[in-house]
């Protein structure tokens, strides 16, 4: 019984690690060089900022949903015409998720550490490929 205590104690810290991590990552939203910032549109139209890594594969643009809050992942899938600023410069883009040979390329690139994977709680990843909009003539 003591061994169980134990274990239950023992993810229960572990749980408020992940979540007080995860909590400090989406209030702080660090920007380092390599991050930019997505604009995702809500089902009422309200736009919402988020700062993500941007990862380049093959010469294409990428970003990942690497932690369990991912609601500009699902805002993007939801309505895939995004803005992103890089290095400050705004433009539109057409987010399209990836999957099968892609995701397994863009991943293999662009690993984690255990220890990041460990911190966020081990949350599957998750990548979209941002393609230029085509300008409106």
């Amino acid at each position: 019984m003591k061994a169980i205590k134990i274990a239950v104690v023992a993810l229960l810290a572990y749980a408020g690690l992940v979540t007080a991590f995860e909590s400090l990552i989406g209030f702080m939203q660090p920007t380092p060089d390599s991050t930019i910032v997505i604009t995702t549109l809500d089902e009422a139209g309200a736009p919402h900022d988020r700062v993500v890594t941007r990862l380049v594969s093959d010469g294409q643009i990428y970003v990942a949903a690497n932690h369990w809050p991912r609601a500009w992942y699902h805002r993007a899938l939801q309505n895939p015409h995004v803005q992103v600023a890089i290095d400050g410069v705004k433009g539109d883009f057409i987010a399209v998720p990836v999957t099968g040979a892609e995701h397994d390329r863009v991943e293999s690139e662009h690993p984690h550490s255990f220890g990041f994977r460990f911190i966020t709680g081990f949350p599957p990843r998750y990548f979209v490929r941002l393609d230029p909009a085509a300008p409106v003539k």
